[in-house]
């Protein structure tokens, strides 16, 4: 197993500033932990739209596909500018390899950190930071979501993003930059570019860095000096965002915690402290993974893309995890995450909602999801088609489509689709995932903010 993993030591991040985390923000991709589900008892709307239960929508300076994070007044969001700012015509550039050469107009990029008020919609303060070039051209693939994807998370004190080769950066809640770490300067071999969220462990910011250097890194939040680096080339093709998870050592019986990811082939469970690999699980044929995993305070549960499948996997489990799988399934979810809540595992790809039993991965029911609003936007394409991921809160499920459309559907085990809500007047790109915080939602278009409340 020692060469499974590349070691390298490293230091890491640093930060100053005040604020009170209070339990209603959404701090991270997906909120607590990734888990996209609110356990707030305010009342959501199933219906809203341009006209109906819209508190405000902010008009973003330029596009992107990162999710909103909320934290205390603050909504947090990134978004690029000065180059690629309408989509190429046409689709395509699946080639791999070689080195690029910039065009002319990327020495214009720049990325933004956008604080905008949660009560007003009105900006606050903006950051710009220049890229580090080359990048990715703006074409193909990578022009699906170009160069804001990944998502901020915070402590409450302080905002920590990463800009792909740009690096990671920390500010503090006025928008001071505190500092900026490069954590990697490759591009994706793909050329489908880099969209890994990153999040908070202690003292660490942990960055998937897995375009820029085919490497997991812990930065320090104080310092933004390397902490600790695993490097292992399986990463390359990963998108996804690794969570935390709380448990015991089957062994031992002593409590731990487990930086947990999902990868091209398998599922891995990391030390948080330095890095190291605890387990593995093999999960199936996917070259490519781009959901996140999801947890359950008991077992793990891992849906991939073309080629896979789904699985369970036991929590506290030590070098080849084989014997800790307690189910294995057929079931996909392609781009977006799966969600469990009150075990059931819900999943949607392709327009099609899937809701899986925890306990077997019986399927419960797979069902056609609905559109009967109207309006322009861009149409799914199947895998690849949809990026969001869901989200749960007051008993419902909200999946944004590329397209615009919001489906709204009761969690449980029948079938019931409430609502498709859309805003007629936005026909940009609905890549991103919503948050959810003190009875609103907050959903971001290439376009908008939106925040919707009854």
């Amino acid at each position: 197993m020692g060469n499974r993993l590349v070691l390298g030591l490293t230091g890491l991040l640093i930060v100053v500033f005040t604020c009170t985390v209070v339990a209603q923000d959404w701090k991270r991709f997906r909120g607590e932990n990734g888990a996209g589900v609110s356990s707030e008892t305010e009342s959501l709307p199933s219906e809203f739209g341009s006209k109906k239960n819209l508190k405000w929508r902010f008009k973003m300076p330029g596009p992107g596909s990162s999710s909103p994070i909320v934290v205390g007044d603050n909504i947090f969001v990134t978004c690029w500018s000065g180059y690629g700012m309408k989509k190429p015509a046409g689709r395509g550039g699946f080639g791999r390899g070689g080195a690029q050469q910039a065009d002319e107009g990327q020495k214009n990029l720049k990325r933004h950190l956008i604080c905008v008020d949660r009560k007003t919609g009105k900006q606050k303060w903006i950051s710009k930071v220049d890229a580090v070039l080359p990048e990715d051209n703006y074409r193909g693939m990578f022009a699906e979501h170009g160069y804001a994807t990944h998502t901020p998370v915070s402590d409450g004190k302080h905002i920590f993003v990463f800009f792909g080769k740009t690096g990671v950066l920390a500010y503090d809640m006025n928008g001071k930059k505190l500092w900026q770490t490069n954590v990697g300067k490759g591009l994706d071999r793909r050329r489908w570019g880099s969209s890994c969220s990153p999040i908070l462990y202690k003292d660490k910011v942990i960055v998937l860095a897995s375009a820029e250097d085919q490497a997991i890194v812990a930065l320090d939040k104080k310092t933004g000096k390397q902490v600790w680096k695993q490097k292992y080339d399986s990463l390359a093709s990963c998108w996804s965002t690794p969570i935390l998870v709380e448990t015991k050592d089957k062994k031992t019986g002593k409590a731990r915690t487990d930086l947990v990811l999902a990868i091209a082939y398998e599922m891995w469970g990391l030390n948080p402290e330095n890095g190291k690999l605890r387990w593995f699980c093999e999960t199936g044929q996917n070259n490519q993974q781009s959901s996140s995993v999801v947890y359950d305070g008991k077992q793990i549960y891992h849906m991939t893309g073309r080629g896979g499948g789904s699985l369970a996997v036991k929590a506290g489990a030590i070098d080849d995890a084989k014997d800790d799988v307690a189910w294995k399934g057929r079931y996909q979810s392609g781009i977006a995450s799966p969600i469990e809540k009150d075990g059931l595992l819900y999943a949607i790809s392709g327009k099609v909602a899937r809701c899986i039993n925890t306990k077997d991965g019986e399927a419960v029911y797979q069902e056609r999801l609905k559109t009967t609003s109207s309006g322009s936007g861009r149409s799914g394409r199947g895998f690849g088609g949809d990026y969001s991921s869901p989200v749960i809160g007051d008993g419902k499920l909200y999946y944004v489509a590329r397209s615009g459309h919001i489906y709204v559907l009761q969690t449980g085990k029948e079938f019931k689709q409430l609502a498709v809500n859309k805003f007629d007047d936005d026909d940009g790109d609905f890549s991103a995932t919503p948050a959810i915080s003190k009875g609103n939602l907050f959903i971001r278009s290439s376009n908008y903010l939106y925040c919707v409340g009854k």
